[in-house]
């Protein structure tokens, strides 16, 4: 099983800690292409228009400015250092012991400055959106899918993947069809109408990730869409549409009001 996540826009700033090496990253086929834009991100980020650039508002100018030196600030797994609404709803810090070895080997976040990182992967703060179009480089997201699709076809060869990111990183990579199910959340009111939320969205994925790492970390199987589906109508209303040979399946996680 690989759970795909998307960063979080705010992160937690690592307090104490050895600073980033980007050779101990797992998926060191990406090495290269994460030193490239960590190089050209310092660069951009001195820039006087930086803040325009990277699209981020005066209140984040102290984010923008960590871009600038990531030597020697102090670097952090990736699920403490990404926090928002929906790592919050992970908690992973509060996973039983099998279900926390579930998360490190499933868990992927697609990110605009590595690539892709696993929860074990230590890294600094940074300010930088999949969306943006960077100078000398481009849109992100079109910039990383050639260099992506190579080293995660091949991960992900053979496993089931819930897709829960968000659009923008979704376009980094396409995961093979026949075994993805994205999450999509839906929250029905009384009228039976119902409506796409985007905070109960990702605080709901955050929650999707958490039951799927606690119900293989218990033995259970979640192998296919099928098993996946399963496990989490345990916990939710869920409708699945079956991916085909042409596009990933939907895992529709229905919320009553």
């Amino acid at each position: 099983m690989l759970i795909l996540l998307p960063p979080s826009e705010s992160k937690t700033a690592p307090a104490a800690g050895a600073p980033l090496d980007l050779d101990a990253l797992d998926l060191p086929a990406l090495t290269p292409d994460r030193a490239q834009l960590v190089r050209h991100l310092a660069e951009v980020s001195a820039r006087e228009d930086a803040l325009a650039v990277l699209g981020a508002g005066p209140s984040l100018a102290d984010d923008v400015a960590r871009n600038l030196a990531f030597d020697p600030a102090p670097a952090a797994p990736a699920l403490e250092v990404y926090t928002g609404v929906l790592y919050d709803a992970l908690d992973a810090s509060t996973l039983s012991a099998e279900a926390r070895a579930v998360a490190d080997e499933s868990l992927l976040v697609v990110s605009a400055l590595w690539g892709a990182v696993r929860p074990t992967d230590r890294i600094p703060a940074y300010r930088l959106s999949m969306g943006t179009v960077l100078p000398g480089t481009g849109r992100l997201s079109t910039w990383w899918k050639p260099r992506l699709a190579p080293v995660l076809d091949e991960l992900a060869a053979e496993q089931v993947v819930v897709d829960c990111r968000s659009a923008a990183y979704a376009a980094a990579w396409k995961a093979p069809a026949p075994r993805t199910v994205t999450v999509r959340v839906e929250q029905e009111k009384q009228d039976g109408t119902r409506s796409v939320v985007s905070h109960h969205a990702k605080h709901t994925r955050g929650l999707v990730a958490r039951a799927l790492c606690e119900f293989r970390g218990a033995g259970g199987a979640v192998d296919t869409v099928e098993q996946v589906h399963g496990a989490l109508f345990q916990h939710w209303t869920v409708e699945l549409e079956d991916p085909t040979s042409r596009g990933a399946g939907v895992l529709t996680v229905v919320l009553t009001s």
